[in-house]
């Protein structure tokens, strides 16, 4: 009994870091991304149908909607994927269409800016060892991060153009 207590932090740690599906089939073609902040999930569709869970991090303050630059937060609402970057700073990027003109609005009425650069991205480039272990944390400054393999998936699958539905 005392071994089976012992291990069980173990065993949440590596459920919290398993990833809920295998890789996509191939050729597959997402055409949209559903994140849900709060249980740190991101799903991609293939026409209509579940193909695929990502366990997420997101920004180090991830509750409640992104307002202004620098708060920490991942934005709340349907965005899409306006572009993609093989040279980014955390391995692999997928660009989101924050801010919209709503988001500058409601920035706007706060006297700030709403900051801007959200992506979809995988590790610090060099600290890809660290895999699955980064979902223990929030720890972007806004965006969702993945793992560099995840990240490479998802950049060669997803269009630009595709819909990312971020929910509270």
């Amino acid at each position: 009994m005392k071994l089976l207590a012992l291990a069980l932090p173990f065993l949440a740690i590596g459920g919290s870091c398993s990833t809920p599906s295998d890789s996509l089939p191939p050729n597959t073609r997402i055409d949209s991304l559903v994140v849900n902040k709060s249980d740190r999930s991101m799903t991609a569709y293939a026409n209509g149908k579940l193909v695929r869970t990502y366990i997420i991090a997101l920004g180090r303050s991830p509750e409640g909607d992104k307002q202004v630059q620098g708060d920490m937060r991942t934005p709340e609402g349907l965005y899409t994927i306006d572009s993609k970057n093989p040279n980014s700073g955390y391995h692999k990027n997928l660009g989101v269409s924050y801010p919209t003109a709503e988001d500058r609005k409601e920035a706007k009425a706060l006297g700030k800016s709403p900051g801007g650069d959200i992506k979809v991205h995988g590790l610090p480039n060099g600290k890809g060892h660290i895999g699955k272990l980064h979902r223990l944390n929030d720890w972007t400054y806004g965006c969702i991060a993945v793992t560099d393999e995840e990240v490479d998936e998802l950049y060669g699958a997803v269009e630009i153009g595709s819909p990312i539905l971020i929910k509270p």
